[in-house]
């Protein structure tokens, strides 16, 4: 099965571009323009990863995480925030709020941006095959 990935961005032509490139890389991407259809989004898309901007119409992005480290299901789910903000104080408020990493738009190219997603789904997917696996209990004989 793929990684699944939500880019939660509200400007559409950055957004389409992050999302051309993570199908090309074999993804399974879907998009979110807004902080309340980020929120939607997230529980019913369930990514492996969200791409996250913090300055969003309806809700930012730092209520957006706000929201998601206080729902259990959610709060495992790895967030690369992708912002124009590049104060250290929004850095340190982000990674407060549970971002896996900070991407400033402005500061780093598309490809850097491609290399930490695929760093996390593979720190994830690397995390995931260590785990105990519970023991195979084999079928019951016919009766």
């Amino acid at each position: 099965m793929q990684p699944k990935i939500l880019i939660v961005e509200d400007d559409r032509f950055l957004s389409s571009i992050i999302k051309s490139r993570m199908e090309h890389d074999g993804f399974v991407v879907d998009q979110a323009f807004d902080g309340d259809e980020g929120v939607q989004k997230i529980k019913s898309f369930k990514p492996d990863l969200v791409i996250l901007d913090i300055i969003m119409p309806k809700m930012s992005g730092f209520e957006l995480m706000e929201h998601i480290i206080t729902d259990p299901e959610l709060a495992a789910i790895p967030i690369i925030v992708a912002s124009n903000l590049g104060q250290e104080a929004d850095v340190e408020k982000a990674r407060s709020l549970g971002a896996a990493d900070y991407y400033v738009k402005a500061r780093t190219s598309i490809d850097d941006l491609e290399n930490m997603i695929k760093n996390h789904l593979a720190k994830k997917t690397a995390f995931a095959d260590q785990q105990p696996q519970p023991p195979q209990v084999p079928p019951a004989p016919p009766a």
